[in-house]
């Protein structure tokens, strides 16, 4: 009788409990790695807390500095125009590249979470020394800036480039994690989450550029910096209060991918005078490399690599021909910070050519501070043709990249989409410094000259649009090469 009633209670409580096992998210816990439903955490209730504080938030912030940070340079800080776009195209070239160490960090260490939160403070700390650096800076024009104030103001800009880097592989992979793949109703969602990212991005961006923009320079460099960094502080208190709906994903591979593929090509290396696999079946995608198959071959004890991982290194590696190809356009993307900003600042607020013209028209060529008469619209093109590029150019970049790495190395893949630009920056301000020092000297103007109304931006947007007409050519081949790999998402 007793056993009979012991048995009877176990049947309730499994009964009580299935309920729960049915609602609950598989490879999912809360903060304190307790088991999460799906009624009382993730989806809409937590994806709202990413998108609307922090991703929102530091779009605003970083647009709204990115954008007219040439003309701070070239004005309180008193720089030439080569130097300033060299500068910035640095600048946000770093900022392109550090999300390949922000990916590193959470999948290594921190996990995305404490990233999120660890570049949330360096956010603040940034622009709040960007904002201390413009108070310190002589109001005078015509005294120079002191060393020290230069320094430090460098210093607070590249503090947010590293904060850049935790957010950006971060953020978006935090927001995708809230909804369940397994549940129709929550993978439905989910599309529509990158819907509503970008649409928000896009809003943030804008409302970032004319609202900041016009601060900066109509009431004060020091107000256009503070603005950010308290819509940060705020952004942060918002994303912390929503800590009890997060889900967080429970690890199945430990391994650190970065290290795991980097250990690839370093035992292939070592093995690449030992005998080759004979007798094992490669399929067509994985028939490139032959190299690489060196890492799974025993040499002095040293345990070799798994097929698994050979595969997943040949993925990044058939992937950099179409990376390398994709470079110029991130130098062209590039220059709508620094040249298309200086260019737009001597019109009555494009074409290049044309404001060459009205400026000898109006006998303005020696005038490089005033204003040109000359409608901002004809930038409107200009700009619409980039926004058109930008759009087909790196939204299919992240996809694909997205979509061809191996299933643990998803952030890789978007942290590689994201250096595009990076690198794209750092050749921009390589080309800048090349052209001004190969254009000019001798008394003469370079095409990057200071006065923008003796230099020649014209001949180097040409040059710009025939470097990328090379590379247009080199995709084609390159894509038309490629073996796309099938792979299950994970």
């Amino acid at each position: 009788m007793a056993e009979s009633s012991a048995t009877s209670a176990e049947s309730d409580a499994m009964d009580a409990e299935a309920p729960l096992l049915v609602n609950a998210v598989r490879g999912c816990v809360d903060f304190k790695g307790r088991r999460v439903l799906h009624s009382k955490s993730g989806c809409w209730k937590s994806a709202s807390f990413i998108i609307d504080s922090v991703e929102m938030a530091e779009r605003f912030a970083y647009y709204g500095i990115s954008s007219n940070m040439v003309t701070y340079l070239t004005g309180p800080l008193g720089q030439s125009t080569a130097a300033a776009a060299a500068n910035v195209n640095g600048w946000e070239g770093t900022s392109a590249l550090t999300p390949l160490l922000g990916a590193f960090v959470a999948d290594s260490y921190l996990g995305r979470y404490w990233t999120i939160i660890a570049a949330s403070v360096l956010y603040i700390l940034g622009l709040g020394s960007l904002c201390v650096s413009a108070a310190l800076n002589p109001s005078d024009s015509s005294v120079p800036p002191l060393i020290d104030v230069i320094f430090f103001f460098f210093f607070a800009l590249y503090l947010i480039a590293f904060a850049v880097g935790g957010h950006k592989p971060c953020l978006q992979a935090f927001g995708a994690d809230q909804f369940d793949d397994k549940n129709e109703k929550e993978l439905q969602s989910k599309s529509s989450f990158f819907n509503w990212w970008n649409f928000c991005f896009c809003v943030s961006t804008v409302v970032g550029l004319l609202v900041l923009t016009y601060i900066q320079e109509n009431l004060s460099w020091e107000l256009g910096f503070g603005i950010p960094c308290i819509v940060m502080c705020f952004s942060l208190f918002v994303f912390l209060f929503g800590i009890g709906t997060y889900r967080f994903r429970v690890k199945s591979d430990q391994r650190n991918p970065f290290v795991r593929i980097t250990r690839v090509f370093m035992i292939a290396m070592k093995n690449r005078h030992a005998s080759a696999l004979e007798g094992v079946a490669i399929e067509e995608e994985g028939a490139q490399f032959r190299f690489l198959d060196q890492a799974s071959l025993e040499s002095n004890g040293e345990e070799v690599c798994s097929m698994n991982d050979v595969e997943d290194a040949k993925a990044i590696l058939k992937l950099l021909p179409i990376y390398l190809a994709c470079l110029p356009f991130g130098v062209v993307y590039q220059q709508s910070a620094t040249l298309f900003t200086k260019r737009g600042v001597t019109m009555d607020r494009f074409t290049e050519r044309k404001r060459l013209e009205t400026a000898l028209e109006h006998g303005l060529v020696d005038f490089p501070e005033e204003t040109v008469p000359m409608s901002a619209w004809w930038l409107i093109p200009q700009y619409l043709v980039m926004g058109v590029a930008d759009v087909l150019t790196f939204v299919g970049l992240q996809e694909f990249f997205y979509d061809q790495v191996p299933g643990e190395l998803k952030s890789m893949g978007l942290a590689l989409s994201f250096a595009v630009v990076g690198i794209g920056g750092f050749l921009s301000s390589f080309l800048v410094s090349v052209v001004d020092k190969a254009t000019g000297g001798d008394g003469r103007d370079s095409w990057l000259s200071d006065n923008l109304n003796r230099g020649h931006l014209d001949y180097f947007y040409w040059l710009l649009a025939v470097l990328n007409a090379v590379s247009v050519a080199l995709y084609i081949y390159f894509a038309k090469s490629l073996v796309y790999s099938k792979r299950i998402t994970v």
